[in-house]
């Protein structure tokens, strides 16, 4: 018979340091595995300690506590007879490594160190671990003897080895290996290691899973094997959500794959595959050739098969059928990443629920529609009986795990968790009134309609006793300084008031805890900085930060359709405004035209800024080769100098952004993914400013 095997890969919702729990899950997916009748499970990376701990990991007690677990897991009795491939921290020689530990029963037969490290982006690996960076070096590891107790080992090989069993070679590369220039698998497949498994902690971004899964389809279809791919999914306490996807792929052909966005914390993915696919796909003679050439790696070989025994042919073994991959439309995306990411925020901070300040735009709708979304899923995951999910709906509406209530109506449970207010001044329009409450109505939240001009009158009179000076709106006479700082009195009370309501509506409803407060600026906002410091951009989190004003509109589009919600139109149509200026009959105040660039301009400078790594010289270039002759080079200059400017002086907001859903490759989130400055002196661009005045006017010469 062939060497039919049946191989388990997963996703798991680890959240970072939540040790009993992480080990829990681990355990669920090994007996879930064990079920399938799988022979290898791996896990994804870090998945004792959770991916996340950041500066955690240069604390002693994380690598403490990693041994204490992974000795439970060696012990469980429902995690032996199977080859378990699991993500933890090591310390070897006084040095931190992300490691994979490669164990058989209660024994562990060698420990993978992670030979590349993501360090770029969102990632600092390098700030915590050292990479291994010697292929193929193996030197022995002295194991503590809470392991020694366990195992009777006193030490294991430590290194860039290869498990050789009695039917295969399985070799692992771990999540940035993959996706180097010089990958491991490529010298392991010429190296006969006909397995490879991969784990890792990858987030999710608004059209990347294609890139992730192509690096993967054309690793096997170039070099033949059998790929498992894990994968964390799910938020564990930062602004990253990990969008699962767990994938078996068997010489370029996807066998397995699981969701990259759901709600349930544990899910394993299986698949039989035949060795002997590999080794006949492999029968080229360039591979044969060039595996001559290629260094050998270390084997530790292991007494057992991960195929079962016996030559007669076995009727029930059959082998699992490829299958297209499935992927999700950027709608979908936002409709589905931003929506597990606040529930997993909702039940692990253990709020009452959220709150919104909702405007009547387009931005606050997005994420009032995100919430109903996560809203869908909830009541989804409880009508397929997701006993975990339950329990969390139970305690965020304020009940016990006891109780017997089972969210059924998407509407009928955000009526208990989710919180909306307009919050109102003379300079309000009737439609935005409107609208608000049409939508509060249509998802269900509890909402307060109210008009703060008590307070805003309060603020500005204050001004007035102290200094004698009255300031105006610019249409009524005032500077541009008086303009401004009256508009922000508004944005600011909607902060305040937005705290206050959070901290208080749980007890008007006769519940106890806060509501965690929900942010509505978009990333082409904060990127132009058009947003008023601690305003209602400030919030506790904000699902639609890393997302751009273009997308939004997309997705309310496609929301309108998906959830039968025709109030969606109207957001559509209107024109975005903040609406803290007087309307006239000759002025309502614009976005657009109070940021001097279109939205889609935006979204066009924050690539070139951030993903072509581009100044203003080299944008002007580029923009000038794309947009004429549609526009003028004087035109191009001209909105390339008016971004960087007002990117430049409100770069300063930045610093104390929400924590934002990341979704975009060019978000300027300063936390860790977008490191610069935020004092910039004008002399920064006045240089590359006079550079593009000399190439307009060599232009305008021709």
């Amino acid at each position: 018979m062939g060497h039919f095997v049946t191989l388990a890969t997963c996703a798991l919702n680890q959240w970072a340091l939540d040790f009993e729990g992480n080990l829990e899950r681990i355990v669920s997916s090994i007996v879930q595995a064990k079920a399938q009748g799988a022979s290898l499970r791996v896990g994804p990376e870090l998945e004792i300690t959770g991916y996340g701990c950041l500066d955690h990991f240069l604390e002693g007690d994380i690598y403490l506590h990693s041994w204490e677990m992974y000795a439970k897991l060696l012990q469980h009795e429902d995690c032996q007879d199977i080859l378990l491939d699991v993500g933890m921290p090591v310390i070897h020689k006084n040095v931190r490594y992300n490691c994979r530990m490669i164990s058989y029963s209660n024994r562990i037969l060698f420990i993978r160190p992670k030979l590349w490290l993501a360090n770029d982006g969102n990632y600092r690996e390098m700030r915590y671990f050292t990479p291994w960076m010697r292929p193929r070096h193996v030197e022995k590891y002295a194991l503590p003897r809470i392991i020694t107790e366990i195992t009777g080992q006193t030490e294991v090989d430590f290194g860039d080895a290869v498990l050789a069993t009695q039917d295969c070679v399985v070799g692992a590369e771990t999540c940035e290996e993959l996706f180097t220039p010089d990958a491991p698998h490529i010298d392991m497949s010429l190296d006969g290691i006909e397995i490879f498994t991969n784990s890792s902690g990858s987030h999710h971004q608004l059209r990347k899973l294609d890139l992730r899964l192509n690096l993967i389809t054309e690793a096997t279809a170039k070099c033949g094997g059998i790929y498992l791919y894990a994968n964390q999914r799910g938020c564990d306490g930062d602004r990253l959500y990990y969008d699962g996807c767990p994938l078996i792929v068997v010489n370029g052909n996807v066998v397995g794959q699981g969701s990259q966005f759901a709600l349930t914390d544990v899910e394993v993915v299986t698949a039989t595959v035949d060795l002997e696919d590999v080794r006949s796909y492999r029968s080229l003679m360039s591979h044969g050739l060039q595996s001559r050439t290629t260094a050998s790696y270390h084997r530790v070989h292991a007494n057992f098969a991960l195929s079962k025994s016996g030559s007669l042919f076995d009727p029930t073994i059959v082998p699992t059928v490829a299958r297209p991959i499935k992927y999700h439309s950027p709608e979908e995306e936002i409709a589905l990443g931003p929506a597990c990411w606040l529930w997993d925020y909702l039940r692990r901070s253990k709020s009452a629920g959220f709150f919104l300040p909702l405007s009547g735009g387009i931005d606050s709708c997005s994420t009032a529609v995100i919430v109903h979304s996560m809203c869908r899923m909830v009541v989804k995951a409880c009508d397929e009986d997701d006993m975990a999910v339950i329990h969390d709906a139970r305690r965020a509406v304020g009940l016990t795990a006891a109780d017997d209530y089972i969210p059924t109506d998407p509407v009928e449970f955000a009526s208990r968790i989710f919180h909306t207010s307009y919050m109102g001044t003379e300079n309000s329009s009737f439609d935005t009134r409107k609208r608000a409450t049409r939508l509060a109505s249509e998802i269900g939240s509890y909402h307060v309609d109210l008009n703060m001009d008590t307070a805003v009158s309060a603020i500005r009179d204050i001004f007035v006793v102290v200094t004698g000076k009255k300031p105006l709106f610019r249409v009524h006479g005032g500077s541009d300084t008086e303009n401004l700082a009256l508009q922000n009195i508004q944005a600011r009370l909607r902060m305040v008031l937005a705290y206050l309501f959070a901290q208080l509506l749980p007890w008007v409803r006769g519940r106890s805890g806060g509501l965690l407060v929900l942010g509505s600026a978009n990333v082409d906002e904060c990127l132009r900085g058009y947003l008023t410091k601690y305003d209602c951009s400030s919030a506790d989190i904000n699902p639609i930060g890393g997302i751009s004003k273009t997308d939004l509109k997309r997705f309310i589009a496609y929301a309108r359709d998906q959830f039968n919600m025709p109030i969606l139109q109207s957001f559509l149509d209107a024109t975005p405004t903040a609406e803290l200026e007087p309307i006239t009959e000759t002025y309502v105040q614009s976005d657009e035209a109070d940021m001097g660039m279109t939205y889609e301009e935006l979204s066009i400078f924050g690539r070139l800024r951030k993903v072509d790594k581009c100044g203003p010289y080299s944008m002007f270039i580029k923009l000038y080769h794309e947009w004429t002759p549609r526009l003028t080079a004087e035109q191009i200059a001209s909105k390339v100098k008016h971004f960087f400017f007002y990117y430049a002086i409100n770069r300063h907001k930045m610093t104390v952004i929400t924590p934002s859903y990341h979704a975009e490759s060019y978000s300027p989130d300063d936390n860790r993914f977008d490191l610069r400055p935020f004092l910039i002196p004008n002399q920064r661009y006045s240089w590359a400013a006079k550079k593009i005045d000399e190439v307009v006017a060599v232009l305008n010469k021709n």
